[in-house]
């Protein structure tokens, strides 16, 4: 989890959370972390922190979740 959490947090330039990702990556599935980062990644923005696109996406993609489980 550590190694796969700091090698998110250098993909998307945001060093300084690197505890957050370490977090996410041992509580959310991987697959979601990923579309979340291929998604931060590839969008057009002059920002080099992508780290806020990240965290948008995986809410987004939580909230899909609970709306098909309900």
């Amino acid at each position: 989890f550590q190694e796969y959490g700091i090698w998110l947090s250098e993909q998307l330039h945001d060093k300084r959370h690197k505890a957050l990702y370490i977090k996410l990556a041992k509580e959310k599935p991987r697959l979601r972390l990923e579309k979340a980062r291929v998604f931060a990644i590839d969008y057009n923005t002059k920002s080099v922190n992508r780290g806020r696109l990240f965290m948008w996406k995986l809410s987004e993609s939580e909230k899909e979740k609970k709306s098909k489980s309900s």
